[in-house]
């Protein structure tokens, strides 16, 4: 049985400015959730003493915030990239 290689090949064009906004969004998202991880593992950690557990309450609460911010930020990268490359904005499968 023979492979046809040549019919499965895809062809993807992508422009510069999708390519940027696509990089500038998903370290954004990185960032989000490296810092809500951080956030979370600090109040963790404060709140073993009962004198830290004020600050540790407003790191959850700053954390928690972060982890909403998510969609936002997915949501700002789908209406960009609508703006840039009509095309591909639906594309979900590298959402972050």
């Amino acid at each position: 049985m023979a492979h046809d290689n040549e019919a499965r090949d895809l062809t993807l064009t992508i422009g510069r400015e999708e390519l940027r906004v696509r990089g500038i969004y998903e370290t954004l998202s990185i960032a989000n959730d490296f810092l809500a991880g951080l956030l979370f593992l600090v109040g963790s950690i404060l709140f073993f003493r009962e004198s830290t557990m004020f600050v540790a309450t407003w790191l959850f609460v700053l954390g928690s915030v972060l982890f909403v911010a998510r969609p936002t930020i997915r949501l700002a990268r789908r209406v960009h990239l609508g703006r840039v490359a009509p095309a591909s904005a639906g594309e979900t499968a590298r959402d972050f």
